[in-house]
């Protein structure tokens, strides 16, 4: 009997008791593994799955984490001789044995499945599962602060002259509505123009009387 598996982007027809080698898996040597992309099983009866064989896996043993050869690149000149260099880079490959091919049950066995050493394991697609609330609780209250802020005041740039710069300054002297600047007394205006660095603005624009109208 044999079986097509499907690893590393690469297919391989294996029987039971072959040794080959694949792209690197994240496991060590002694441990035993389980590919469950099926492609086709062979023997007395062929299947052929589409595009898996439900329930179908081959296991295997992990024999050693091994390199590649080496990579001889020929580089071709013109009009120049032909010469090769070593190009330096030995793939990472995990060295097989095929221990048992499952016609069906392949899904009940509770086998560490084999995975490459780059893809992203279940812990840490748990993890980021589990954080993605938080984060998207912790953007929520982000955006409701502002929100929340701007329901506290008045928008004090309806006011003559006011910018979002001088509405900020406003801000942080403790001003956020209209009923604070229409209560505000000759002595409160000095005090704030002063502070604030207004040159008599809060008189010229006449910020009290709009400030009256606009509270009612």
């Amino acid at each position: 009997m044999f079986a097509v598996i499907k690893t590393g982007g690469k297919q391989y027809k294996v029987q039971s008791g072959d040794t080959l080698r694949v792209e690197r898996l994240a496991a060590d040597a002694g441990e035993t593994v389980q590919f469950n992309d099926v492609l086709m099983l062979g023997g007395e009866k062929t299947v052929v799955g589409a595009p898996l064989v439900t329930g179908a896996a081959v296991q295997a043993e992990v024999v050693d984490q091994v390199k590649g050869d080496k990579v001889i690149h020929f580089v071709r000149r013109r009009r120049k001789h032909s010469s090769k260099r070593t190009k330096g880079h030995r793939q990472k490959l995990t060295l097989l044995k095929i221990t048992e091919i499952l016609e069906v049950g392949g899904d009940k066995t509770g086998i560490k499945a084999a995975m490459g050493a780059g893809s992203v394991g279940t812990t840490a697609v748990a993890a980021a599962d589990a954080a993605a609330p938080t984060k998207k609780a912790n953007a929520t209250s982000k955006a409701a602060k502002p929100a929340a802020a701007s329901d506290a005041g008045d928008d004090l740039k309806v006011l003559s002259g006011v910018g979002p710069a001088l509405e900020k300054k406003l801000h942080e002297a403790g001003v956020t509505s209209f009923a604070q600047i229409a209560a505000w007394t000759d002595a409160d205006i000095a005090a704030m123009d002063e502070k604030l660095s207004f040159k008599g603005r809060i008189e010229r624009e006449g910020w009290v009387e709009q400030a009256k109208k606009l509270a009612k």
